[in-house]
């Protein structure tokens, strides 16, 4: 019995495009696949957004880990952690997807604080503060069962 390669060359797409769209993609969660999210957000909110380096680098978030510089990760007053957040520049439409680590940010008027890192990848390092979208994102399983063989293969139908 021959294998066609389409089902294989279509998953190995849909893994390629999926890495392609997650924005950063040092996020090493609970599964080595890349996420998919469904085109409408959750939630939708809009505000001001600052980033947070320097002296924060290596100390410990409000989830538990230590703040890395090179991970696209955030803080958010309410969310809850590893919540994936689409943050979109107002003034230029760059976006990064970005997940809910800490707490904060505590000035007023400001919904996210973003890492180094996610600040960079939409252009408001030189700005320091600046309009944002953040959309609330809700993943999509990509493979949520095993793949089965059908009753009437077993038979040799």
């Amino acid at each position: 019995m021959r294998i066609s390669p389409a089902p294989l060359l279509a998953l190995l797409a849909v893994y390629c495009a999926a890495s392609l769209m997650t924005g950063c993609s040092t996020f090493s969660g609970p599964s080595s696949l890349p996420a998919l999210y469904e085109p409408e957000p959750v939630q939708v909110e809009l505000g001001k957004a600052s980033y947070y380096a320097g002296r924060w680098i290596g100390r410990l978030t409000a989830d538990g880990e230590h703040y890395r510089a090179d991970d696209c990760t955030a803080a958010h007053r309410k969310l809850p952690f590893n919540t994936m957040v689409r943050v979109i520049n107002l003034k230029n439409g760059k976006s990064v997807i970005v997940r809910i680590n800490n707490r904060g940010p505590y000035a007023k008027g400001r919904i996210l604080d973003l890492s180094i890192v996610a600040a960079r990848k939409i252009d408001m390092i030189s700005d320091g503060i600046v309009p944002v979208r953040a959309e609330v994102l809700k993943p999509i399983e990509v493979i949520s069962k095993p793949n089965r063989i059908a009753p009437n293969m077993e038979s040799g139908e």
